[in-house]
């Protein structure tokens, strides 16, 4: 492990037994698929499946302390929330409070479009790293490290939740996580209308989840002409 990791080690707040974990954590595919001159090898392997197990982990644990925090809010309460503090934008600053960009591990063509900086990937390795945090120190290390930097982050918004229901930001997001909980379908967008001309279209979506539950939005963009159909669904259901 290269001598600049341990400052970020020191971010965390963890010592990894098996440093090669966290390397791991922080190198993109653009980085592992690059080939020794010589060998022809990987240089190392990428992030992708500490992502995948990261994901499932967040999930979990922010499950898990929302349910500890407010014991007496009901689903459609404890959703929104879950859903604020899993989303991407969230992840993003979390992951840029750690400084977690400078340390990824990026192909050249990654690092000259600017790669550290980008979502996906500083995302994607904030997922990582709570994975190699539970691999490598158990889940009682992850837990501590995600309450700390995601539930109790400046962003994460958990300040005066108790007396009020935040509002949903993301209703795309939040429906999303809401007809998961319920075990029904994933929502189904499509657009269903569109008039008016080129510089002033206005969007007709509409949203489905399995065959009965539909809602409909309309806006000058895609993007917002979902967002109101999915709000319209999402507030159906949790009435």
């Amino acid at each position: 492990m290269r001598a600049e990791f341990e400052s970020l080690e020191n971010r965390v707040g963890y010592r990894f037994a098996d440093r090669e974990i966290l390397h791991r954590a922080l190198t993109h595919s653009s980085h592992a698929h690059e080939y020794h001159p010589s060998s022809g090898e990987h240089l190392h392997r990428d992030n992708e499946q500490l992502e995948f197990l990261g994901d499932a982990v967040l999930g979990f644990l922010i499950s898990e302390l929302l349910v500890q925090r407010f014991p007496g809010f009901t689903e459609g309460r404890l959703s929104p929330l879950k859903a604020h503090l899993v989303s991407a934008n969230h992840l993003q600053k979390v992951a840029q409070s750690i400084d977690i960009g400078p340390y990824l591990q990026l192909g050249r063509s990654e690092e000259m479009s600017g790669g550290r900086t980008k979502k996906t990937l500083l995302v994607d390795a904030l997922e990582a790293l709570i994975a190699a945090l539970y691999l490598d120190g158990g889940l009682q290390v992850a837990r501590t490290f995600v309450e700390r930097e995601v539930l109790n982050s400046p962003d994460s918004q958990m300040d005066d939740v108790e007396g009020s229901r935040r509002p949903v930001v993301d209703y795309k997001t939040a429906l999303q996580e809401l007809a998961f909980t319920r075990s029904l379908p994933p929502p189904r967008y499509a657009v269903v209308r569109e008039e008016g001309p080129g510089h002033s279209r206005m969007y007709t979506v509409e949203v489905r989840l399995g065959a009965d539950v539909i809602g409909r939005g309309e806006g000058s963009s895609k993007k917002g002409a979902a967002q109101k159909a999915a709000r319209r669904v999402y507030e159906q259901l949790i009435q």
